[in-house]
């Protein structure tokens, strides 16, 4: 039985990590060639103007660029070649802890079934009222931050030539990444299906989905998003959708959640070499996460139950 149950568990990681691959591959390749271009110089030159509404200085644009558009860490190390304070350095944090690596996250989501819109504008919109508010209620902060020591140097490379294969080295290393964590994670899940442990677990899990408007079934999505992120998640997320049932009402609140609040102990404690107060971070997430699920399900629920009205009206 465990056999049967690897084997298929491995035929699933296979299929899922060149699934996303076929995502992830081409956009870190153009991605991390675009660093070497105009165009991250524009989009930074294009938004600098806007900085002081989010309480921080035009330098602080090249961090939130690169970790937009690149990964934490590239926002991280940006963050580190720059003179800031740590009310600032905290903003570009919280701003990036909702909203990162977006043009892979945001794919790997599409593929999940969840529409591009709702995750994007759920990120950007977090992203920027997290910040106006901290601006506004923090008083203090202004202190220059004192960083730990983080190495903030990138390989100097020179030519085309050299661009692509490093471009193509970084996109590959991330396709084995993928692979390395999911095809073992995938197995794992199908011997606890086929053990019917994933259902005493949904059922532990239960009361918090059910607060959050969702049913037991989402739960995997849930943990695995929570644990190692959307990108890596997506692809238990992806299996959810096709064996679980989790209806595309469901998986939208789950990735809602997880926009906000995705590898919730990594993402945080990667910011800890900055100098900030991470707990705050922590909490600001997970409350965030939780309060936007609900309404967003409140609110979609109260949608369907008028619709239903109205059909029973009809007829």
């Amino acid at each position: 039985m465990l056999k049967n149950s690897a084997k298929r568990g491995l035929e699933a990681g296979l299929k899922t990590t060149w699934t996303l691959g076929k995502v992830i591959f081409p956009i870190t390749l153009i991605v991390f060639i675009l660093q070497f271009t105009p165009v991250l110089e524009w989009v930074v030159s294009a938004i600098a103007p806007f900085m002081a509404v989010l309480g921080l200085s035009g330098d602080a644009a090249i961090p939130l660029v690169i970790g937009n558009f690149l990964s934490l860490y590239a926002g991280i190390g940006a963050i580190l070649t720059l003179e800031l304070s740590v009310k600032e350095v905290f903003i570009i944090a919280t701003m990036l802890s909702f909203s990162h690596n977006l043009l892979v996250e945001s794919s790997v989501a599409m593929k999940a079934g969840v529409k591009l819109w709702v995750v994007v504008l759920v990120r950007i919109g977090l992203a920027i009222l997290s910040a106006i508010i901290i601006n506004l209620v923090w008083q203090g902060g202004s202190e220059t931050a004192q960083y730990g020591l983080v190495s903030s140097q990138t390989a100097e490379l020179s030519g085309w030539g050299l661009i692509l294969l490093a471009g193509l080295q970084k996109a590959a290393f991330g396709i084995l990444q993928l692979a390395i964590i999911v095809i073992p994670l995938m197995v794992i899940i199908q011997i606890m299906k086929d053990l019917n442990w994933l259902t005493i677990f949904s059922k532990k899990l239960a009361p918090f989905t059910r607060m959050l408007g969702m049913k037991e079934n989402t739960s995997m999505t849930m943990v695995a998003g929570l644990t190692i992120g959307l990108a890596y998640g997506a692809g238990v997320m992806i299996q959810a959708v096709k064996e679980d049932n989790v209806s595309k009402k469901d998986m939208t609140l789950a990735f809602i959640f997880l926009v906000a609040c995705h590898a919730v102990v990594e993402d945080t404690l990667i910011f800890i070499p900055l100098g900030i107060p991470v707990l705050p971070l922590f909490l600001i997430r997970i409350t965030t996460a939780i309060l936007l699920t609900m309404t967003v399900s409140f609110i979609w629920n109260r949608a369907e139950l008028a619709k239903r009205k109205e059909a029973s009206y009809e007829h």
